[in-house]
């Protein structure tokens, strides 16, 4: 295997890991107003990707992947409705630890990290192109 489909594979094993990543924040977009339906229920936990770096055993080369998908720890935000099913006896119902301007940095950064490992995937591909060329 040659360097250039090497760094290809490695290219490629970050747009995985990126879109992965691109799953759970939209999970999380989707869930930012979903509460309990009874007092005391928690309402959607805010996932976070954590990654990990592997060798890959065919190349040697170091790839990255999903290690895992984790619940964010942080509080619920508490909103004052005393008339919604899940309200606690003072009136306030837990709300998700859904940030919508967080999630979206987050989808800007893993979109940009996407695009930038397709650009070595093209690049690579190229570089093979031209070298096959030379060769004929």
């Amino acid at each position: 295997m040659s360097n250039l489909s090497v760094t290809a594979d490695i290219a490629v094993s970050g747009m995985k890991a990126q879109s992965d990543r691109l799953r759970v924040i939209s999970e999380n977009m989707a869930n930012a107003e979903s509460v309990g339906i009874r007092p005391g229920e928690d309402p959607y936990r805010r996932q976070v990707v954590t990654f990990k770096n592997y060798v890959d055993k065919e190349t040697g080369a170091e790839m990255v992947k999903v290690s895992k998908v984790i619940e964010d720890k942080s509080p619920f935000v508490m909103k004052y409705a005393p008339n919604h099913p899940a309200a606690n006896a003072e009136g306030y119902v837990a709300m998700p630890n859904v940030n919508p301007l967080v999630e979206m940095m987050d989808m800007k950064e893993a979109q940009r990290a996407y695009e930038a490992n397709l650009t070595m995937v093209q690049t690579a591909r190229e570089m093979n192109t031209k070298v096959l060329d030379i060769l004929k």
